[in-house]
């Protein structure tokens, strides 16, 4: 979901998706680059080249409009998700005390 909405606000390459993943969660390229493949395979992503002046030209990963509704659904489960276990644990410290 981090990759998605990383890529709502603007189209990045993998590396830089890579290090703004990082800011947020412990990650690595081994983890990053095979699941923007699979998102690129389900359509979620488009993906184009784009020159660099650091060296070869850069992949970039856009959003499509069915990735933004995949990541619109996954944002709602996991509201729904916190909404619940937060639900569960103030429901459990109650019984504690």
């Amino acid at each position: 979901m981090i990759v998605l909405i990383s890529v709502t606000k603007k189209d990045m390459y993998g590396y830089e998706l890579v290090s703004e993943v990082s800011k947020v969660i412990d990650v690595n390229e081994g983890t990053i680059y095979p699941l923007l493949k699979r998102l690129t395979n389900e359509h979620y992503f488009e993906t184009y080249l784009k020159e660099s002046t650091e060296g070869p030209p850069r992949k970039y990963y856009h959003l499509t409009a069915a990735g933004v509704l995949y990541k619109d659904n996954l944002k709602a489960e996991w509201e729904e998700f916190h909404t619940r276990v937060d639900q569960f644990i103030v429901e459990n410290s109650l019984r504690m005390d």
